[in-house]
C-alpha cells in the first residue's frame, strides 16, 4: 500500500487529515489507492468534471464543481477492479458520506437562504421553522444520495460531505 504521509513529505506537501471522497462505488481506500494506475481516464470520461487529480495523483471528487449524476462512466472508464456493482438504483451504495451544514451557514445566521433546498432534487435538504423567524436546514439522511448538488450552489461553502470514518 502506498504511504500517502510519507509521499507527501518528501513532495514538501502539506499532509492532510481528511480523505479524499474517491469514485462512488469504490470498493474502499485501500483497494483504490492500491489497484488505481492513475492513467486519468475517469477524470477525462466525466461529463460533469468533478472528477480531479488530488494528492499523489489519485483522482477524488471535487463536489465544488458540481454534482455527480450517477452516470457511471467513471465506472465504465476503469480497466481496474476497484467498484462494487452499482444498484438498480444508481444512486444507491455510491459513496458512505456524512453530511453536514457548518455555522456560516446564511439561514443558520438569520438571513435568508434556501439555495440548497432549491437545488436537491431528492428533496433532502428542507427548511423548517425552529427558533427564529428565518427557516433553518434540515437534512433527512435517509433521503441524501450524496450527490453534492447542494455544495457548489451554497454560497457560503458552508455544506460539507466527507468519508464517514471507519
Amino acid at each position: 500500500m502506498v504511504d500517502l504521509a510519507r509521499r507527501n513529505f518528501f513532495k514538501a506537501k502539506k499532509l492532510t487529515t481528511d480523505h479524499a471522497i474517491r469514485l462512488p462505488w469504490v470498493i474502499n481506500e485501500s483497494t483504490f489507492i492500491d489497484g488505481c494506475t492513475q492513467c486519468g481516464n475517469c477524470i477525462t470520461s466525466c461529463p460533469e468534471s468533478i472528477i480531479q487529480k488530488g494528492d499523489a495523483g489519485f483522482p477524488e471528487i471535487n463536489f465544488f464543481q458540481g454534482e455527480c449524476t450517477f452516470c457511471q462512466k467513471c465506472v465504465e472508464s476503469c480497466e481496474q477492479s476497484l467498484f462494487i456493482k452499482a444498484a438498480e438504483t444508481p444512486s444507491d451504495n455510491a459513496w458512505d458520506l456524512d453530511i453536514s451544514i457548518k455555522g456560516n451557514c446564511l439561514a443558520v445566521n438569520d438571513i435568508v437562504c434556501q439555495s440548497c433546498q432549491d437545488s436537491c432534487e431528492a428533496e433532502a435538504i428542507s427548511f423548517k421553522y425552529i427558533k427564529s423567524s428565518v427557516p433553518q436546514p434540515h437534512i433527512t439522511l435517509s433521503d441524501c444520495t450524496s450527490c453534492g448538488a447542494c455544495v457548489a450552489v451554497c454560497p457560503q461553502s458552508s455544506i460539507q460531505l466527507k468519508p464517514k470514518k471507519l
